[in-house]
């Protein structure tokens, strides 16, 4: 990826005007189409002739469905990163990662796996978001021994989240999962650092809902808005002189909480649930109250949420992507003027037990059509469940270890893949590295392109960054 904010001696590419629909299932089940313009420009980038837009269309600012209603105050849950009382001390397990256990009595829950494939090795993360070399002054003196990619990386004190692969970054938790890719051409530029932006984008994004739950406790609500600003806000503050690295990343989130249901809702979704086997979509209880899973997904350029009913190999979900012309997307960083709180996309989207969410970069959506992403997930989710597919341990061990490395396998530890998303992220990783390395395949990318007049052909090499998470009933507290 792409177009670069900070390109300015570049020509912009020639203006056009497409419009590309997105299709969005509501707990109706009534679809409804969002047409999209991609008739947009910044104002970042030379002009080319002609009257032009810069702001986004009624059909890409903040959209929910019919869930419950979402809340757009000016004033946001989080204050500037300035601001001395802000919390700096997220929750933490024992290994150093985010602690889902500040989500209290929540009914639902994600099993998560996650496939990378990276076209080139990613820059090493520069001072000073790398441990010392040396712990002690017992330590030997020379670390000739130790590859510079894999310490740990910390920010503020505490180990970033989430894992890099090339330009993207991924996080995937019980509750939230999130795929950011950074805007590739910055490695050519001497400050320039796209994977640091993307990961610590992804850091403090996931910070920020894992602090404002635990400060909250059972009364909790998200606010994807106010979360993505602040994680903004930081980015910009750790990369800002004297350290100085310069870069852009789109992004794409998926948070899982539950809304209640009333005796209206519950009859409404019982009459368009199609499936007479099932009594309704009501998935779990809170307390007395009927509960349903719902997705609050948020969205800035043109990574992508989508969801997968496997049961019926259904779309139930997209999310629009977002550009300011082809090939250069919404994106947050240095020189862009997109900031989430004007530009980003937020969703609500009921869920039902058994729908499995994908968090993806451009490296899957510009090589693999929608119908051949369902497809690809519900065979290899039927596969796992026959007993075809590799051990539990076997696939994580792999995944890992051949797209991760060492340090980040022992970030990750040994944990089991019961509910089969390492496997379906692993091969839905695998049907887009394909294509992206086939010259001769027919691609999303090459057919946009052609029709945008520009000569494509073959897939499009690029990093492939996949997560999936399947919905389910959390056990009785």
């Amino acid at each position: 990826m792409r177009g670069l904010a900070a390109q300015l001696s570049l020509p912009a590419p020639a203006f056009y005007a497409r419009l590309r629909p997105t299709v969005t299932v509501p707990h109706s089940g009534i679809a409804e189409t969002h047409v999209s313009s991609k008739r947009l420009t910044a104002s970042w980038c030379r002009r080319p002739p002609g009257r032009l837009r810069n702001e986004l269309p009624s059909s890409q600012k903040h959209r929910v469905s019919r869930a419950a209603p979402f809340s757009q105050n000016a004033s946001l849950a989080f204050p500037s990163t300035t601001d001395p009382a802000r919390t700096s001390s997220p929750p933490l397990d024992e290994d150093g990662r985010l602690d889902t256990s500040v989500f209290q009595n929540m009914p639902f829950r994600f099993d998560t796996g996650i496939a990378l494939f990276a076209k080139r090795t990613p820059r090493p993360f520069p001072p000073p978001f790398l441990s010392p070399p040396s712990g002690s002054f017992s330590d030997p003196l020379s670390t000739h021994d130790r590859s510079r990619d894999r310490r740990r990386a910390y920010v503020d004190g505490h180990l970033i989240q989430g894992f890099t692969n090339g330009d993207d970054a991924v996080f995937a938790s019980d509750y939230f999962i999130c795929a950011n890719d950074g805007v590739g051409a910055w490695s050519t530029r001497p400050r320039g650092h796209a994977g640091l932006w993307a990961r610590l984008m992804l850091h403090f994004w996931a910070t920020a809902i894992f602090e404002d739950a635990a400060a909250k406790g059972a009364s909790y609500c998200p606010d994807p808005v106010a979360y993505l600003q602040r994680a903004y806000e930081q980015t910009i503050e750790a990369t800002s002189p004297p350290n100085d690295w310069q870069g852009t990343t789109t992004t794409a989130g998926a948070q899982l909480h539950y809304r209640r249901l009333t005796a209206a809702t519950t009859s409404s979704t019982d009459d368009n649930s199609g499936d007479d086997s099932r009594p309704s979509a009501r998935a779990g209880k809170q307390g007395s109250e009927d509960v349903e899973p719902l997705l609050y997904v948020t969205n800035l350029g043109d990574s992508q949420i989508m969801v997968i009913r496997p049961s019926t190999r259904e779309l139930v979900y997209k999310s629009a992507e977002q550009w300011h012309w082809f090939d250069c997307p919404r994106q947050l960083g240095t020189n862009s003027p997109d900031t989430p709180r004007e530009c980003a996309v937020v969703d609500e989207v009921p869920l039902r037990e058994g729908d499995v969410v994908l968090a993806m970069s451009d490296g899957v959506i510009d090589n693999l059509w929608a119908h051949e992403i369902v497809e690809r997930v519900s065979t290899s989710l039927e596969t796992w469940r026959a007993g075809e597919g590799p051990p539990p341990h076997a696939s994580t061990r792999r995944r890992i270890k051949i797209r991760m490395g060492k340090e980040e396998d022992e970030m990750w530890g040994e944990e089991e893949d019961d509910s089969g998303m390492g496997f379906v992220a692993d091969e839905l990783m695998e049907a887009a590295r394909t294509i992206a390395v086939d010259p001769y395949a027919e691609s999303p990318f090459m057919e946009h392109a052609i029709e945008e007049g520009l000569a494509s052909v073959g897939g499009k090499l690029d990093d492939i960054s996949v997560v999936a998470a399947i919905c389910k009933r959390n056990d009785p507290r």
